[in-house]
């Protein structure tokens, strides 16, 4: 049960924060469902936490787009997403109930696999723009130090 929680987070968090577009490109056509909580924006409290172990304070708000569907077959699927893109919530929450019926396998090599190779190329070039910018600091020793 865990391991399924754990993948379910994984792919809830990639479709999520794929681009719009780029899924809409991927999933053209979505298939029959019915629509438990039409597609919702509102706003969300950001928290933050200074350092790993300090206190907890509200960073502030963030726009959010909230959806379920449920399947033909009955699986349901849910979807938060950041933004006002209604057509992305309602497309992520199509894929989350996917992903939970026999059409996992398929979904996850035509949508999620690209996404996630996108995702670690982009993140792997923000990780090579910021290592650039690094400053590396040094002490000398002095001479009346010595």
């Amino acid at each position: 049960m865990k391991d399924q929680t754990t993948a379910r987070k994984g792919w809830m968090s990639l479709l999520a924060k794929a681009p719009p577009e780029r899924l809409a490109a991927l999933m053209p056509d979505l298939p029959p469902h019915v629509l438990l909580r039409s597609p919702e924006t509102g706003a969300v409290m950001v928290r933050g936490r200074i350092g790993a172990s300090g206190g907890a304070f509200n960073l502030g708000e963030m726009t959010m787009t909230r959806c379920s569907v449920r399947m033909d077959c009955g699986t349901v699927g849910h979807a938060w997403v950041q933004g006002r893109d209604k057509a992305h919530a309602r497309r992520a929450a199509v894929a989350d109930a996917l992903m939970q019926t026999d059409a996992a396998a398929d979904l996850q090599t035509a949508v999620l696999m690209p996404l996630s190779a996108e995702a670690d190329r982009a993140r792997t070039a923000r990780a090579a723009k910021a290592a650039a910018t690094k400053v590396d600091f040094f002490t000398m020793v002095r001479g009346e130090d010595a």
